[in-house]
């Protein structure tokens, strides 16, 4: 089992991963062109995410994968309030035929000037629309400067997957 991480092209997906991959930051990495897998060992469980990319030609194979998957992870770029309804789209759209699947929303790049904050953000995308039935989580991210250590927003962040792993196996 999966944890399927989702988000438009250019929302951080790639840089969230790393880090929650290797606990250290690594920002300027290549848009995904495709899939991208990574396999995180913590000492509880190994956990596999599957990333697809977020450009529109890709996003139509988001659905084929969201039956196989313990937990969806939805990455949306907090600076860019111009696609913020585009994300909300295609994220009710995902979520509106599985009432249960577990998602945590990363509303990443809160360090960029502008960044929405959590309450617009949770407005933005209308999570309260998303129904009561599902374990859902929104939290603010941003990724640091390369090489250092992640932020403490990335670890609450693994932490929080590790747990909805845990539960849901």
């Amino acid at each position: 089992k999966q944890i399927l991480v989702l988000g438009l092209d250019g929302a951080g997906k790639t840089s969230v991963l790393h880090s929650l991959a290797t606990n250290r930051v690594k920002r300027s990495v290549a848009p995904t062109e495709g899939f991208n897998a990574i396999c995180v060992s913590t000492e509880e469980s190994p956990m596999e995410f599957l990333e697809i990319g977020g450009s529109e030609s890709l996003r139509s194979y988001w659905k084929m994968y969201l039956p196989k998957v313990l937990l969806l992870i939805y990455v949306v770029d907090s600076a860019d309030h111009a696609r913020l309804p585009v994300a909300k789209q295609l994220l009710h759209q995902l979520v509106q035929n599985n009432s249960t699947l577990p998602l945590v929303v990363l509303a990443n790049k809160q360090d960029l000037e502008g960044a929405y904050c959590i309450t617009d953000i949770h407005d933005a995308l209308a999570l309260s629309d998303i129904g009561d039935e599902r374990k859902m989580f929104l939290i603010g991210t941003h990724v640091a400067e390369d090489g250092s250590e992640i932020s403490s927003s990335m670890k609450d962040a693994r932490e929080l997957i590790v747990q909805l792993v845990l539960e849901a196996q």
